[in-house]
């Protein structure tokens, strides 16, 4: 009697499905101002032996950096490529950016991979343009700007008069405000101690701080100018010599009661003006005579 036998035969290989994979090693790339970015893109495809390599960047709009075998725009002459990673030469603050590495494979299942690299060059401080009054009159406010709009990070300002630092924090014996991050110096009431020269300094981490031109401030007491007291003057003779005539007209229709010890000094008042302005004398007559 013949037994059976079930013979199980191992099932062919199923093909691999794995769609092409594309990685970068560093998704963030930092690098100074007028060095070498290297942006790494990795692939590996299903069955792919020579898959199309792309590269674009996104700003405002998407433009190619490789595109059919070649380098376009101002990436031609700077820029080589090794396999799908990419080398940028001499970068400045115009190519930090977002970049795109694509990967086309047409024989793979899945047929398109991408991976992001961000880079971000950094640029040093530059000498900071730094607004300083000439001239402030004593007890009056004052404001000095700085201000660097190049450098990459942001910079961080620093106040000098007569080459000593200025306090950023907020003391009970100093009569000013310092803002490191906006570069504004402002004082409340400007006194004559606070003349001298002013200068800003940039700074950022990346290269060596900058500082502007020392600018000079100089802080003048106020003076009244003669026109301006001759002026006053005229016009308290007038006003007085109006409440003159305006007494004198209500007493003599008797329209209103007169009070004789008031016009007799507004009268004395007027005399004592005119005598004043015969003479020419200074202005601080104006001001004892009121």
């Amino acid at each position: 009697q013949l037994s059976s036998v079930n013979l199980y035969l191992p099932s062919p290989p199923v093909p691999s499905s794995d769609p092409v994979t594309v990685t970068t090693s560093k998704a963030k790339v930092e690098v100074h101002e007028n060095t070498n970015a290297v942006l790494s893109c990795e692939f590996r495809t299903e069955k792919e032996t020579n898959p199309r390599v792309e590269w674009k960047m996104r700003g405002k709009d998407v433009s190619y950096v490789y595109f059919d075998g070649d380098f376009t725009g101002s990436f031609k002459g700077r820029a080589s490529i090794d396999g799908a990673t990419l080398t940028l030469r001499g970068v400045t603050q115009k190519d930090s950016g977002v970049y795109h590495c694509e990967v086309t494979a047409r024989q793979d299942k899945i047929k398109l991979g991408e991976v992001t690299v961000t880079l971000n060059v950094l640029v040093p401080p530059h000498a900071p343009s730094c607004e300083v009054p000439e001239t402030v009159m004593r007890g009056f406010s004052a404001e000095l700007r700085c201000k660097d709009k190049l450098s990459v990070p942001a910079a961080t300002y620093s106040w000098y008069k007569d080459n000593k630092p200025l306090h950023t924090a907020s003391l009970p014996e100093i009569n000013y405000t310092l803002d490191p991050k906006t570069g504004t110096l402002k004082f409340k009431a400007v006194s004559k101690s606070d003349e001298g020269q002013y200068r800003c300094e940039a700074s950022n981490g990346v290269g060596a701080p900058k500082s502007c031109a020392g600018r000079h401030m100089k802080i003048t007491e106020f003076e009244l100018n003669m026109t301006i007291v001759i002026a006053l003057e005229v016009g308290a003779f007038l006003f007085l010599l109006s409440c003159c005539v305006a007494i004198c007209l209500c007493c003599r229709r008797g329209c209103c009661r007169c009070c004789r010890s008031e016009y007799h000094l507004l009268k004395h008042n007027l005399n004592r003006i005119k005598e004043r302005l015969n003479k020419g004398t200074s202005h601080a007559v104006f001001f004892n005579v009121l």
